[in-house]
């Protein structure tokens, strides 16, 4: 029988990479206290120096908006699901009176 992978929440990284830069308690006694593998804290540790310059970078909050190559890539993917929406319903109209089956499997 196999064990499923555990999924730890960003926020329960962050306090055990911030608790192992304190460095008020060994690698080992972290992982014995959280049931964590002693790599995984040094992964989220090595993740948490290398990442944390990204948020001084622009000097803005991380969570932003999209950006507008994001916001216009939406737009598109929006206008072309309206354009399939509008072809599906007129194809299923058009297929009645050729004998197809007039109902709807989505």
């Amino acid at each position: 029988m196999s064990r499923k992978r555990k999924h730890y929440s960003p926020p329960f990284k962050a306090k055990v990479a911030i608790e192992a830069l304190r460095g008020h308690k060994t690698t080992a006694e972290l992982a014995s206290q959280y049931e964590i593998h002693p790599t995984m804290i040094n992964n989220w540790k090595r993740e948490l120096q290398e990442k944390a310059s990204d948020l001084f970078e622009c000097g803005q909050t991380v969570r932003q908006g999209p950006s507008s190559t994001t916001q216009a890539q939406i737009d598109e993917l929006y206008r072309q699901i309206g354009q399939l929406t509008v072809e599906r319903d007129f194809l299923a109209k058009r297929s009645a009176p050729l004998g197809l089956p007039a109902a709807k499997p989505w």
